[in-house]
Formats: structure tokens, sequence, C-alpha cells
């Protein structure tokens, strides 16, 4: 499939908008457009933070996006690039949109001086798990913890 990857900016930032509300649907959440505006929109405003980029279609039809973040790491005690979202319109997975956005947002993550990127997905996810390990990446095992505003209250309140 042909495809061009351009950025994200204040400009096109209204036709990633209904995709980035589709990937938060598939984990669980419920959308919030105006918040998203706001969160997305940073990141096309405020390089530091890190970069997004849309996949677009022949048509100029966004079929996929990918974010990336500069964060920093206290094991490594450097700044890495965490790849944290990747999404695919379903009508054209399997067709190497999700390759080529994982490809563009690594070299993007190599010019800027990272040694790659890296990322994590959800242990059922196995469309997506699929595709990364058809890729040249290293798989490893991490357990995810979160401490949400209310388990912390419940713990003040013990």
């Amino acid at each position: 499939m042909s495809i061009s990857i351009v950025p994200v900016t204040l400009n096109n930032l209204d036709i990633v908008i209904p995709l980035i509300a589709d990937y938060q649907r598939f984990y669980k959440v419920e959308p919030d457009d105006a918040r998203n505006r706001i969160h997305f929109g940073r990141l096309a405003t405020a390089p530091s933070q890190g970069a997004q980029w849309v996949a677009l279609d022949e048509d100029g039809v966004a079929v996929g996006f990918v974010t990336a973040y500069r964060v920093l790491s206290s094991t490594l005690a450097i700044e890495r690039c965490l790849l944290n979202d990747l999404y695919v319109v379903p009508g054209v997975r399997g067709r190497g949109v999700g390759r080529q956005l994982i490809v563009h947002c690594a070299e993007w993550a190599v010019a800027q001086g990272y040694n790659g990127v890296y990322w994590r997905t959800a242990d059922d996810n196995h469309t997506a798990q699929r595709l990364y390990d058809s890729l040249p990446t290293t798989r490893r095992t991490w357990i995810d913890y979160t401490l949400d505003r209310n388990a912390l209250e419940s713990l003040r309140n013990k």
C-alpha cells in the first residue's frame, strides 16, 4: 500500500483525532476530543516532549498514526524514545502501514540521537504482537503496576 507519513501539526490534527479516539476505545478508554486536542496538540508545538505522525493513503485519508515520547530512564541514566501509540485502521491492517510507521518513528529517533525506540503492548493484543515479532525486536517481560487516584484515596483512609 502506498502511503505518505507526515508530522501531525496543529493544521492537520483534526484528521488524526478520530483515529486517536478509536485507539483509545480499543484500550477500553472513553475518548475526550477536547482533551485529546490539547494533549496531542502539545506534541505539535513542543517537540521537546515528542512527536507524532499520521499515515495518509493516496487520497489523503488518515489510515494510521504513531506517537513518540521523549522519556527519562533512571536505570540507564539517559533519555529514551518511547513509541507509545501505534494505530492502523482495521480496513488496511496487514498491508504494511504499521511496519512503515514503526520504521519511520525509529528512523526519527536515531536521527534525534536515540539508540532506537522501545514500546509495550497489551498481553492479549496478539495482532500487534505478530507485527512486532516479525521485526528484529527484542521482547522483554515486565509487569506493569498502576496506583490510581481512587486506590490512593483508599490507602489514605485506612
